[in-house]
C-alpha cells in the first residue's frame, strides 16, 4: 500500500511538473508577444517619418498613402537646409538643452540634499509648497516669465540667456532627486560625519557617487524635455537665426505650390531625434535603473 501510495504521488508531482514548465513557457512567450507588439507600435511612427523623409513629393501627397516610396531622394534633405538654418538652429538647440540640463543637475541637487538630508524648521512646509507649484500648468507662466525677461532687457541682449535663465533649477528635478537621496541609507553620511566630514563633502563624495542612476535620469529627461521644446523658444526668439530646431521647425507648416511639404517636415524631424537616440542609447540602462529606484522610500 505503502509502494502505491508514493508511486502515486511521484506521479502526480510530475504531471505537476510538467504543467508548470509548460505554464512557465506559455507566461515567457504571451511576455515576448507583448514586448514585441508594444515595441512595433512605438516604433511604426518613426519610421513612417523616417520613409517619409526619403519619399518623393508625388508619394508623399499621393492616395491612398505609401507606406513604402516607389523611389528614395534626398531632396526632401536639401529642401530642408535651403528653408531653415539647421546647422546654427541646431547649435542653438544643443547650447540651449545642455545649459539647463547642467546647471538643473547641479541646482537640483543642492536643493535636494538641504529637503532630504538635512534637519531645519519649515522644511516639509518648504517641500509641500514646492510640490504644490508643480500643479500650476505651464502655459500660465510663459506670459509672466516673457514679461519679466523683457522688462529686465535680457532678451534684447541675448535671447539664449533669456531661455536659460528661468529653467536654471526645476521643481521636478528636485522632488525626483529628493526622492531618490531618501532612498540611500543614512549610515553613509553619519560614517562621513565621525570621519569629520562637512556637508559639502558627504554631498559630494557620498551622496553624489551613490546616485548616478538618478542623475543620470534627471540629465536624460530635462536635456529631452528642453531639446522638444516648441512654445518657449518660440515666444523668447524673434529672429530665425536665434530659434531652437524644434521651433525653426514649426515655421514649415505653410504649403508650397498648394502643397504641404510633409517630407520637408519628416527630415527635419529625423535630424531633430537622431542626438535623443544615441543619447538615450549610451545612457538607456542607467535611466532603467534610476526609474526603479526612484520613489522606494517617501
Amino acid at each position: 500500500m505503502a509502494v502505491v501510495t508514493h508511486s502515486y504521488l511521484f506521479a502526480s508531482t510530475g504531471r505537476n511538473g510538467k504543467r508548470h514548465g509548460r505554464d512557465s513557457i506559455l507566461g515567457r512567450v504571451g511576455t515576448i508577444t507583448v514586448l514585441i507588439v508594444t515595441a512595433a507600435i512605438t516604433i511604426f511612427p518613426f519610421l513612417v517619418c523616417l520613409l517619409t523623409s526619403f519619399a518623393p513629393i508625388k508619394d508623399v501627397n499621393s492616395w491612398p498613402p505609401k507606406f513604402i516610396p516607389s523611389s528614395f531622394t534626398l531632396s526632401n534633405y536639401s529642401e530642408l537646409f535651403q528653408r531653415v538654418p539647421v546647422g546654427r538652429q541646431f547649435l542653438n538647440s544643443l547650447i540651449f538643452a545642455s545649459a539647463v540640463t547642467l546647471s538643473s543637475l547641479i541646482l537640483d541637487a543642492l536643493a535636494a540634499y538641504a529637503l532630504s538630508r538635512l534637519d531645519f524648521r519649515g522644511r516639509n512646509t518648504l517641500l509641500f509648497v514646492l510640490i504644490a507649484s508643480m500643479m500650476v500648468p505651464y502655459q500660465a507662466l510663459l506670459i509672466p516669465l516673457y514679461k519679466m525677461m523683457a522688462a529686465t532687457g535680457i532678451i534684447e541682449a541675448s535671447s539664449m540667456i533669456a531661455m536659460i535663465l528661468p529653467r536654471l533649477a526645476d521643481v521636478a528635478g528636485i522632488f525626483l532627486l529628493r526622492q531618490f537621496f531618501v532612498s540611500l541609507p543614512r549610515d553613509l553620511d553619519n560614517a562621513a560625519r565621525i570621519d569629520g566630514a562637512g556637508e559639502f563633502r558627504v554631498f559630494w563624495s557620498i551622496i553624489l557617487p551613490n546616485a548616478k542612476q538618478g542623475l543620470f535620469t534627471l540629465a536624460l529627461f530635462n536635456f529631452m524635455n528642453n531639446w522638444n521644446d516648441l512654445l518657449w523658444p518660440l515666444i523668447m526668439t524673434n529672429k530665425t537665426k536665434d530659434r531652437t530646431l524644434i521651433a525653426g521647425l514649426s515655421m514649415l507648416n505653410g504649403s508650397v505650390g498648394g502643397a504641404v511639404p510633409y517630407g520637408v517636415m519628416m527630415a527635419g524631424s529625423v535630424i531633430a531625434v537622431i542626438p535623443l537616440v544615441i543619447i538615450f542609447a549610451f545612457v538607456q540602462r542607467q535611466f532603467v535603473e534610476g526609474i526603479a529606484m526612484t520613489g522606494m522610500k517617501g
